[in-house]
């Protein structure tokens, strides 16, 4: 039986570093749009946005329930924004700060059950 080879740790860095380099030669907003749909299907696209779109809410300190009820994102997955914010490896708030949202004092760290 042939075995399918396992990326080391070295190769998947190398890889996602090479996606990160292909998505910064993208120029313009039209550029990423066609390399998104290439990329990925239709659901992972509509995942990306729904999890984008419930960054400035929670930001702003709006409650989760709130979030759901004007986007209809899952209140598990805007929980799980809320956690990245907070405790991830810091990409949407540079996204965010490069798209002038910035945290607002009714910001939380959690806010389920509001």
């Amino acid at each position: 039986m042939k075995r399918i080879p396992v990326p080391s740790p070295r190769e998947r860095t190398a890889a996602l570093n090479r996606l990160a380099d292909a998505l910064l030669a993208m120029q313009d907003r039209a550029q990423m749009r066609a390399l998104l749909t290439d990329l990925c299907t239709p659901s992972e696209i509509e995942a990306l946005a729904d999890r984008w779109q419930v960054v400035a809410p929670l930001l702003e300190g709006v409650p989760y329930r709130d979030i759901h009820e004007r986007t209809g994102v899952s209140v598990t997955t805007i929980g799980r924004v809320a956690r990245c914010l907070t405790h991830g490896a810091g990409g949407y708030l540079h996204a965010a700060s490069a798209l002038g949202l910035h945290r607002h004092p009714g910001f939380a760290d959690s806010d389920a059950s509001a």
